[in-house]
């Protein structure tokens, strides 16, 4: 069996926004309610937190990717590049980000024995919105995509 071309763009949407949904959860409820465990509760928390991110978190993000990366040259005709090409550089920068500050950030809170008053936290609080801005950016830029290359 062959996924075609707008099937295939329509996976990826479902994904982008499936990831937008992700990242929005973490932004506003689970990072925020981290300041309200006690430090005691903390880390146990973080650890469950941790051991659930591969199923519902890193799976998607790397089918993402790769369906991102393949979609440069499996597309409907009418898709427009810039728009296949704006979504895969949110990706790409959410990625590298998340490797640069906030993946270190939360290796090193998962040490920290502040726990929830950690600075760490307060650092991921603070500048966690990028990466949200940046997924929800690829979601709508596939969104665009997908009315484009579907609509004619």
């Amino acid at each position: 069996m062959r996924l075609d071309p707008p099937a295939f763009l329509l996976l990826n949407l479902s994904l982008a926004f499936y990831n937008a949904g992700t990242i929005w959860a973490h932004e506003i409820d689970i990072f925020r309610s981290w300041k309200l465990v006690d430090a005691a509760s903390f880390h146990t928390i973080q650890s469950a937190h941790w051991h659930k991110l591969p199923y519902w978190i890193f799976v998607p993000i790397g089918l993402a990717l790769l369906g991102g990366i393949l979609l440069i040259w499996y597309h409907p005709a009418n898709t427009p590049s810039w728009a296949i090409y704006g979504a895969l550089i949110c990706q790409m920068l959410a990625l590298i980000l998340t490797a640069l500050l906030w993946g270190r950030w939360q290796a090193r809170l998962a040490e920290d024995p502040l726990g929830s008053q950690s600075s760490y936290l307060d650092k991921i609080l603070r500048t966690h919105w990028i990466r949200t801005l940046l997924v929800s950016g690829y979601a709508v830029f596939l969104l665009i995509a997908s009315i484009a290359g579907l609509g004619g």
